[in-house]
């Protein structure tokens, strides 16, 4: 069975020990230092540098279909044997939407509302990029229904770290 885990990162290292994960996606800003478990090979760690943000903000970079179009690559390349992390700061939003867009892209006939519930399901914290999600949307011609099934679950509970969470995939 095909798992996604996702966490925050100060979680990357103990979820990797406890997971087993062995590819690695990282969404986090520019400036932030970020150590790959060694564990990890380098060649299954994808770095996409974005700020957390809908809206532009001066000195922030925002998601962008460039980011979508390198995460399906990687995601896509998975092989699935072996558990994928996806983090990003908090656990938040740039790695839950990551798990939902990786998640529709693997599983094309999985129903998006059904996909966004179990991710809330899963993290009562999650609350998935609104900008990633709908470039991500355009990018796998879903006409809206990613980002309808995210803005339906609505902002998550409150707080300084995500709950970590996994979903199964297959």
């Amino acid at each position: 069975m095909s798992r996604i885990h996702v966490c925050s990162l100060a979680k990357i290292e103990d979820t990797v020990r406890e997971t087993g994960a062995r590819s690695l996606i990282t969404l986090i800003n520019a400036d932030t230092p970020v150590t790959r478990p060694a564990i990890i090979a380098a060649e299954r760690h994808l770095l996409l540098s974005m700020s957390d943000i809908v809206e532009p903000i001066e000195g922030h970079l925002p998601p962008h279909s460039a980011h979508v179009d390198t995460l399906l690559s990687f995601v896509r390349h998975w092989d699935r044997r072996e558990p994928l992390l996806i983090h990003c700061f908090a656990g938040v939003s740039r790695s839950t939407a990551a798990a939902f867009i990786t998640a529709c892209a693997l599983r094309p006939e999985r129903d998006e509302s059904e996909l966004a519930q179990l991710i809330r399901t899963r993290s009562p914290t999650a609350t998935p990029n609104a900008l990633l999600v709908s470039l991500a949307d355009q990018a796998l011609s879903r006409g809206g229904r990613m980002s309808q099934a995210v803005s339906a679950i609505g902002m998550g509970e409150m707080c300084y770290e995500g709950v970590p969470f996994m979903l199964e995939i297959d």
